[in-house]
């Protein structure tokens, strides 16, 4: 273990001082990694992320580009993140469905993913062997117990549907037709699947 004591111009990214970051760590350009944070050994983070205050990431885990992750969260060893995903604060992650203090499981832990774009809000839980969906809202202080649909709004304990999200994170309002559209494209709603068509670039 070792601190990130580097000359600025050999880092492409920043680690406060109090931070220690493990040999066989990749971390991406202009990331940032804040106070009493550690990333541990064989952790690849991509570009332009950010953590907060007392994380902890790794080991063996993937971590995309443009992510944000909000102080106290931890990111085991199992769990893969995509681009763009948002962490709030003090959220939770698990890797062992059936943990004890006195047998080790470390060949057992099941894999959670979180793809692009997705954001968990602050307290939530995410129980581990989950796939959550592109651009999924998961609310503050819900469970997450089974895999979530793409734009998919999801609360309470455990943690069901309520509505669809747009790529915003705002909740989509359909017509008649069962079409929603916003500053990012169209969404469109057939037998409970929502079909996304982003907007087109002049």
């Amino acid at each position: 273990m070792k601190t990130r004591n580097q000359k600025p111009e050999t880092k492409s990214y920043y680690a406060h001082p109090s931070s220690f970051i493990d040999d066989h760590v990749q971390i991406g350009e202009n990331t940032k990694i804040w106070h009493f944070s550690h990333i541990l050994s064989n952790t690849t983070v991509g570009e332009n992320c950010s953590f907060g205050q007392n994380c902890v990431i790794g080991p063996k885990v993937t971590i995309g580009n443009g992510v944000k992750v909000q102080n106290n969260v931890s990111i085991y060893e199992g769990v893969e993140i995509e681009d763009d995903v948002f962490l709030g604060p003090s959220m939770v992650f698990t890797n062992v469905i059936n943990p004890r203090a006195f047998i080790q499981r470390k060949d057992e832990f099941k894999k959670t993913l979180l793809k692009k774009g997705c954001s968990i809000g602050a307290n939530a839980t995410i129980v581990c062997g989950v796939t959550i969906g592109e651009y999924a809202l998961i609310g503050s202080g819900a469970v997450v117990n089974k895999d979530v649909k793409p734009f998919a709004l999801m609360v309470g304990v455990p943690a069901r549907q309520i509505g669809w999200v747009g790529v915003s994170g705002n909740t989509l309002v359909f017509d008649d037709r069962d079409t929603a559209v916003d500053g990012f494209g169209t969404y469109r709603l057939h037998r409970e699947v929502l079909t996304y068509t982003p907007k087109t670039k002049n």
